[in-house]
């Protein structure tokens, strides 16, 4: 498999990693306080735990990830 490299900032290359990092600019980024001592790797960590299993997705119909995997699993 041969590694690609992408102009940024080009949706339609990639537009569901570029909607994913705008999603993360407006609902992660902008909460961080920079000028505390603060844990980058654990406060995302925690945001990615949310937006997979708890974040509602319009894409999947107002469920979360989590949910339409357990559909999918048939849990």
């Amino acid at each position: 498999m041969e590694h690609v490299y992408i102009k940024p900032a080009t949706p339609r290359l990639n537009g569901k990693v570029e909607r994913s990092h705008l999603t993360d600019k407006q609902e992660f980024y902008q909460l961080i306080d920079y000028t505390g001592d603060v844990d980058l790797h654990e406060k995302l960590a925690e945001w990615e735990a949310f937006y997979n299993c708890h974040r509602p997705h319009s894409a999947h119909g107002g469920k979360t990830p989590y949910e339409v995997l357990k559909t999918k699993l048939g849990m």
